[in-house]
């Protein structure tokens, strides 16, 4: 047999040996330590011979089917109560076994760098590592992978809540899950699949973007970015920048500051993790249809602009319902609203009033963070709060346990009373409060939309606003800035969300007092 021949011959062997060799294969996701969701018919699924007969069995339930033309297989296992350890049996014509798998709560934490934030890089690190033993706390982190189409699987492993472990661990992803394993006393599970600096379009399918004409806007940008992507013109830019940020580094040293961001390598537009439906291709899709209890999301400095804090508004909703509908069912979402934070005209309130209107979307909540941000840091290391106040809200209202209140104040209605405007609330657990002293960062204006400064004062549930320079108010803004010093809280101790009554154009904040 010539040479040619034999390579022929190889190349053809070669081509049919996964379909002669199909052995059973799970994703990354089904692998030792796993929790899988109480209560629930979870799917659990992965590849075979097309024909070929798997089981699989897990604490006494054993469900099969038959791998379809495209060798993938999928069932539906029974509903499990809480509990393990348990082994789950995968049998085809191969047998895989999987090992130490527990049964309880299972949440995907996602969003940018506020998410992927560490363990190691929060408060306290020390003593949360010597705290770290919780064997039936664990959590998957999914590799960040950045993909054009759709993807079937992905990097990433179980681990166990262990002082060698847990360093790595998203931060408000852990905080929160500590908070609902100690509270309810089960198992739980956390899947962490987060990217930092990346934008909220990048988390979305593309399909559905493409029905929004502000959205499928941005994919044909994309497309024209790519198609003019020269490399060696935008290396030579890179050093351009990275030479420029070495010299602001090094004055922002000397001056004992906070050195700028360095800028990232450049990369083919269509490869960006912020391109749009990326890290959905390859972050969110190989996860599906895993069973979750619900998600919590930490997201939108990318977005916080003049023209991108409004369309989150649309963004976020959006995402929300895409995610519910991959999955098949309306689990619960919550978010953090974007913290305190010096960078003027990025429009971060505008991103914080669109995640307060996101609240309309049924079984949603938010995480207000107003009294915990860093002015000089984007990445607050109290993280600790923040997983807090996200379990607050999953046990009120998930899992029905009594907690003080789910919320911060929110406003839930205003009128005026001749020269006054009255602002009601929720979630104020039988009274506001102001903290260290009279109330601030209240503005008011007249119908001629000018602001002024204006003095607040409590009335149980409510805040009565004035100004001896607006006679007929007819509008109120609290906290309307990227840094506002707010000191309005509730009973619970956990502050209002910043707001605005009315609804004109608003590229820039009004004038406000000065932050002390």
């Amino acid at each position: 047999m010539n040479t040619t021949v034999r390579t022929v011959l190889l190349s053809t062997l070669l081509a049919f040996a996964p379909a002669l060799l199909a052995d059973v294969r799970l994703p990354a996701i089904f692998s030792d330590h796993l929790v899988l969701q109480r209560d629930a018919s979870v799917a659990v699924w992965g590849w075979a011979e097309p024909g070929e007969e798997v089981s699989v069995s897990v604490a006494g339930d054993t469900q099969a089917t038959k791998a379809g033309k495209d060798g993938k297989w999928m069932v539906k296992l029974a509903k499990l109560k809480a509990g393990g350890p348990h082994t789950m049996t995968v049998k085809g014509k191969n047998t895989l076994t999987i090992n130490d798998v527990l049964v309880g709560e299972v949440w995907l934490g996602s969003g940018q760098s506020n998410m992927a934030m560490t363990v190691q890089s929060s408060n306290n690190f020390e003593q949360e590592k010597a705290a770290a033993k919780f064997p039936q706390l664990r959590m998957f982190t999914v590799d960040r992978n950045p993909q054009r189409t759709p993807q079937t699987d992905c990097k990433g492993e179980w681990k166990l809540t262990t002082p060698e472990n847990v360093g790595p661990f998203s931060a408000a992803a852990y905080f929160f899950g500590r908070e609902l394993h100690q509270k309810l006393g089960v198992p739980v599970g956390l899947i962490n699949s987060s990217y930092g600096g990346t934008d909220i379009a990048a988390w979305t399918s593309e399909d559905v973007q493409m029905k929004v004409p502000e959205l499928k806007a941005a994919f044909e940008k994309w497309a024209k970015d790519d198609a003019a992507y020269v490399p060696e013109k935008a290396k030579a830019n890179f050093e351009k920048q990275m030479a420029a940020w070495k010299e602001k580094a090094k004055k922002a040293r000397a001056a004992k500051e906070q050195p700028p961001r360095a800028p990232r390598p450049p990369v083919q537009p269509r490869l960006s993790q912020n391109h749009p439906a990326n890290l959905y291709n390859g972050m969110i899709a190989p996860i599906l249809p895993y069973g979750i209890r619900g998600a919590i999301w930490y997201q939108g400095e990318h977005n916080a602009s003049p023209v991108g804090g409004p369309l989150y508004a649309k963004q976020l909703p959006l995402l929300i319902k895409d995610w519910r509908t991959r999955w098949g069912y309306e689990f619960p979402f919550a978010w953090v609203q974007l913290p305190n934070f010096i960078r003027p005209g990025d429009g971060w309130m505008l991103v914080r009033e669109s995640m307060l209107k996101s609240l309309s979307v049924p079984k949603t909540g938010m995480a207000i963070t107003m009294d915990i941000g860093d002015p000089q840091d984007i990445h607050p290391k109290n993280k600790q709060d923040v997983g807090k106040r996200l379990a607050l809200w999953a046990l009120g209202t998930v899992y029905g346990e009594k907690v003080p209140v789910i919320s911060g104040p929110l406003p839930a209605g205003h009128k005026i009373r001749g020269n006054e405007v009255v602002l009601s609330f929720k979630h104020t657990n039988g009274g506001l409060v102001a903290k260290g002293g009279a109330l601030k960062w209240f503005v008011v204006a007249g119908a001629d939309k000018q602001w002024k400064p204006a003095t607040a004062r409590i009335e149980g549930d409510k805040v009565v606003v004035s100004s001896a320079e607006v006679a007929k108010p007819v509008a109120v803004r609290y906290a309307w800035s990227d840094n506002p010093d707010c000191n309005l809280f509730n009973g619970a101790g956990l502050p209002a969300s910043p707001f605005r009554t009315d609804n004109w154009p608003c590229e820039q904040p009004p004038a406000q007092p000065q932050r002390k």
